[in-house]
């Protein structure tokens, strides 16, 4: 990524998405360590957020959509692939569920109106997509996307990608906790930072 890298980072100016959250709070929980992998334009800020939700234990940078030939950076930044960066979240769902998860991804990570885009990040590596893992997955991410479209939450339609996970491949070494290593440049300081603010407002029980 560019030195002041391409914005990719979106605040929702204040749109927080509480809807569902008694029912989705209330799911029972599993007791293995279970997978999710989310995109949501830029991973930087994305992985940033996971890293500090309660019940992860593992956030990793990477991309998914594509294969193994051309998961690598400059190849997936000409947008050709069929990959989009994405993050690996590893949680406890005894501490958290994946329904909390998708509230801090639709609420917080990014904005999931924006199409083959994040701000003015362009291309279909910005995309917005949840990569389900199990048919669990799948039903509940499309069940909350049904409820925030119907409660007209956004402006705009949710044009979030609902499809099933073949391999998540781990992004280069300089991608993986790039906010906690570069916590002052101007990118981080304008985009990723204030995502960690409005979880820690949005999601107190969940912040750490």
């Amino acid at each position: 990524m560019l030195t002041i890298k391409r914005l990719c980072g979106l605040l929702l100016g204040g749109v927080y998405l509480t809807l569902g959250l008694t029912a989705l709070s209330n799911a029972a929980a599993a007791p293995a360590e279970q997978t999710a992998v989310f995109a949501g334009g830029c991973f930087w800020g994305v992985d940033a957020v996971f890293k500090h939700v309660k019940g992860v234990s593992e956030v990793v940078s990477g991309y998914a959509g594509g294969n193994a030939t051309t998961a690598h950076y400059e190849q997936v930044s000409d947008g050709d692939t069929g990959h989009a960066e994405a993050v690996r979240v590893r949680f406890d769902p005894a501490q958290v569920s994946y329904q909390q998860l998708l509230q801090v991804f639709f609420s917080v990570a990014h904005d999931p109106t924006q199409l083959n885009r994040q701000g003015p990040d362009t291309g279909s590596q910005y995309r917005s997509a949840v990569f389900y893992t199990s048919p669990e997955q799948q039903k509940m991410a499309q069940g909350y996307i049904q409820q925030l479209s119907a409660a007209h939450t956004f402006p705009a339609p949710i044009v979030t990608q609902i499809v099933p996970l073949k391999q998540f491949f781990p992004a280069e070494g300089y991608h993986q906790n790039y906010l906690a290593l570069h916590p002052y440049q101007p990118y981080i300081v304008i985009n990723d930072m204030p995502k960690l603010e409005q979880l820690r407002k949005v999601f107190p029980a969940l912040y750490r």
